[in-house]
């Protein structure tokens, strides 16, 4: 019995013994005991801060520290604020293309809007439609066509009484010149029949590029690009370009769209300027492509004013053809002289 506490000192020994080994590291070196509760000792020279005050020193630090940010934030204010970056050439033809998708959804029914049955009642009507309104045209050809069906008619026709015909689309007597040429022009070098070539077109009498695409893209089904007034300005304001001449307008944007869309994406912009980006005053605020559009705001962007400045379908009023196609949501145009 009185070995008892021996053996109990020898295994609290062995206790001991074992930690210390526990405590040795890896190389030997012994390891840094962990202490508790231990009271902080100042270094020589500096005397222990009491608690309160250095919770009232991190207080007015954590102050000082938000004035001068707050005094940072307002001199950024203050200082002009930078350029914005420029567009790069990918990232426009990346816009401009999902202007097209969203045109396409906006104006499913784009189509011209001249009537014509025929080529040459759309070279024609193409022709009568500069300086006025495809309305107006539209309003003027029945009778054009019903009194000269053909070329051959209408070349040997009496000048005076065609610019009486085609008086109300205005500068009647240049306008006759022209589509009495061009059709004296299709009677004698191409058979009475409207070609199907560019270069073959822009020969007639008043045919421009323009017109030529026009009769080619729904006449015969070859895609172009027409650069109208309207084209012109919405692919200004969208960025597309930065010149004002047709031919250079029409060289640049066909380097953003595959060739197929050609045709479609000018009825789509045209369609779009006409009725909500108006040269004047455009409805901004009732426009459905704002969010990709770098010219937002220089017209009306009060969504009620602006939709106020719509006009055909989408502001309720009569369309441009008298026989608009089946898909037209709008009404048709009255005829000359008739009132609505």
């Amino acid at each position: 019995m009185s070995n008892s506490p021996v053996k109990a000192q020898a295994k609290g020994a062995g206790r001991v013994s074992a930690e210390s080994n526990s405590a040795v590291g890896e190389q030997g070196a012994p390891k840094r005991a962990k202490t508790t509760n231990r009271k902080s000792v100042p270094e020589p020279g500096r005397t222990a801060e009491p608690r309160s005050s250095r919770a009232a020193g991190t207080g007015s630090t954590r102050a000082a520290e938000s004035e001068s940010r707050r005094a940072a934030k307002s001199k950024l204010e203050s200082e002009p604020r930078r350029a914005a970056k420029p567009e790069s050439r990918l990232a426009m033809v990346r816009r401009a293309r999902r202007v097209n998708r969203e045109l396409a959804e906006v104006y499913p029914y784009a189509h011209p809007e001249l009537d014509f049955r025929n080529s040459f009642e759309l070279l024609v009507a193409t022709v009568l439609s500069a300086q006025t309104t495809d309305l107006r045209v539209n309003q003027t050809t029945p009778a054009l066509f019903a009194k000269y069906p053909t070329p051959e008619d209408l070349a040997a026709a009496v000048p005076e009484e065609v610019e009486e015909l085609i008086r109300p689309t205005g500068f009647f007597r240049a306008k006759t010149k022209s589509i009495m040429g061009l059709s004296a022009a299709l009677r004698d070098d191409f058979g009475g029949e409207v070609p199907g070539r560019l270069e073959d077109l822009v020969k007639l009498p008043g045919v421009g590029r323009k017109t030529a695409f026009v009769v080619l893209g729904n006449a015969f089904g070859v895609p172009g690009i027409t650069v109208d007034t309207h084209f012109m300005r919405l692919a200004r304001r969208w960025k597309w370009t930065e010149s004002d001449d047709p031919v250079k307008i029409e060289a640049e944007v066909a380097t953003i769209f595959p060739k197929s869309e050609w045709t479609m994406l000018s009825h789509r912009v045209i369609f779009h300027g006409r009725r909500i980006c108006h040269a004047r005053k455009p409805a901004c605020g009732a426009c459905p492509i704002t969010h990709l559009c770098p010219s937002y705001g220089e017209g009306e962007t009060d969504p009620e004013k602006a939709a106020k400045l719509l006009k055909y379908e989408k502001g309720g009023f009569p369309g441009q053809r008298l026989n608009p196609p089946p898909d037209y949501p709008g009404r048709p145009a009255p005829p000359l002289g008739a009132s609505g």
